[in-house]
């Protein structure tokens, strides 16, 4: 298959490439820098350039979104503005405008704090709950297949969070790019892939 992976540059991005490609499939890798195509996707035609240039594919993943990481008391309104910009619309907005481009699936990145918070994560839980009923809810209306891989913190990232996912057991990233071969060669539509 020919599979656009948006925010391969990253950790989970990183390793979702890699077994990908280990299984034969045609990747072209987009992220705001040392990727094939650049994109910033909480921009709209930042993410039309990126389709343009790339074309028609089977799948398209995406491993990218950010959030603040805030007391709830300090946030403010354009963080939580940020939060939902940067994970939520921006895959909306990759599946929406990816409609007349990708043939068979979509598979979007939310996580374990939609269904197990903890303190500084309100936005991240906002964002990977909103991410997660899209993924749902559309999957009811496209002819393509939609799934979500909702992983919780990963083994090789642990240290960088120290005490703040205390008690969260880690998993291996390689084991949440399974949750995208799941999505991607798989037939199941409107599912969350919990990861650990």
């Amino acid at each position: 298959m020919r599979i656009l992976l948006v925010g391969a540059t990253g950790t989970l991005g990183g390793s979702v490439l890699e077994v990908l490609r280990g299984r034969g499939h045609d990747v072209v890798t987009a992220s705001r820098k040392g990727s094939d195509v650049p994109v910033d996707i909480t921009q709209a035609g930042s993410i039309q350039e990126m389709y343009e240039q790339v074309g028609t594919v089977d799948a398209l993943a995406s491993c990218a979104g950010s959030v603040p990481w805030l007391p709830f008391s300090e946030l403010s309104r354009q963080d939580v503005l940020d939060g939902i910009g940067g994970k939520v619309l921006s895959q909306v907005e990759l599946v929406r405008q990816g409609l007349a481009r990708v043939t068979g699936s979509f598979t979007l990145i939310t996580g374990v704090l939609a269904r197990d918070q903890l303190r500084t994560g309100t936005v991240a839980a906002l964002a990977n709950g909103a991410v997660e009923a899209f993924v749902r809810a559309a999957a009811i209306e496209l002819t393509q297949r939609i799934n979500a891989v909702s992983p919780t913190i990963f083994t090789e990232s642990a240290d960088h969070y120290g005490d703040l996912f205390a008690g969260f057991e880690p998993v291996p990233v390689r084991q949440a790019a399974g949750g995208y071969v799941r999505s991607i060669e798989g037939h199941q539509t409107g599912r969350i892939y919990e990861i650990g």
